[in-house]
């Protein structure tokens, strides 16, 4: 005769889940709408625990895309009670969960399907802009010689995940959706990266002010608050370019000089 097991008491994890409820965007490039979801959450979990675990057992077609779950893939991105996060690095324990989450894909790029845009827009950017070209080596066996600081000066833009949070935060692109007329500050970090390489002889400060329009950025450090990098944007990459193109193109000590040579050259 098999004794019987007594019935199993709950866990500790299955004594503090709290039942939440999430409202997804569901949807496509001809339109969607906001769907709710209840679900039961655990001391630990994030945003995109929360979004699998609803895809597992209540929404089998939710499309979201993701991949390494540490914050350093920057695919997880998408708009969490307004405001541009990475899914995987939003805690629940951070967000007010006895109202409804609201989760809705980034809106500066076009959705392809529900959590998941089309970013490749950001890719396309980023081909036109002129690659690093580094001076000659300064010794004869083909190296160079650098200053540590200027090394360090941009260390801090390489730490980029292209997450593109910062280009979803932009009021430029995500309001006015001037994405023809601006790069976004994802790429002015990248072109601060390059212009500010000790090596770096490229001129990119045409560009700068034409296609890429920088003239377009107010400075709201909006596109700071948001990096999961912790990158100073504003402060260190795009202020100091934008000084660089004001030295160059509207001082007017710049102007007179460029104005005198020309005379002096001319027959």
């Amino acid at each position: 005769m098999s004794a019987t097991s007594p019935p199993a008491s709950p866990g500790a994890g299955e004594a503090t889940r709290t039942e939440v409820t999430f409202r997804v965007w569901r949807g496509d490039r001809d339109g969607g709408a906001l769907v709710d979801y209840k679900t039961s959450v655990a001391p630990g979990m994030v945003v995109l625990d929360a979004i699998h675990q609803i895809q597992a057992e209540q929404a089998n077609d939710l499309a979201v895309r993701w991949n390494c779950k540490a914050g350093k893939c920057g695919s997880c991105s998408a708009e969490v009670n307004g405001m541009p996060k990475l899914m995987c690095m939003t805690r629940l324990n951070e967000l007010p969960i006895e109202k409804p989450i609201t989760v809705v894909p980034m809106r500066a790029f076009p959705p392809i399907k529900d959590l998941v845009t089309n970013v490749s827009w950001n890719y396309e950017v980023k081909k036109r802009i002129k690659p690093f070209k580094p001076r000659p080596p300064d010794a004869p066996d083909g190296t160079w010689r650098m200053a540590q600081s200027d090394v360090d000066r941009v260390q801090e833009f390489r730490k980029c995940i292209e997450c593109f949070l910062c280009q979803d935060v932009c009021h430029v692109l995500r309001d006015h959706q001037m994405h023809a007329e601006f790069i976004g500050p994802r790429f002015l970090v990248h072109v601060a990266a390059l212009e500010m390489h000790p090596l770096d002889t490229e001129n990119r400060l045409a560009e700068l002010r034409g296609a890429d329009g920088i003239g377009l950025c107010n400075i709201s450090k909006c596109c700071t608050k948001v990096c999961p990098e912790h990158i100073t944007i504003t402060d260190n990459a795009i202020i100091p370019l934008k000084e660089r193109v004001v030295d160059r193109f509207f001082d007017p000590l710049e102007w007179l000089l460029k104005n005198l040579s020309r005379r002096e050259t001319d027959p």
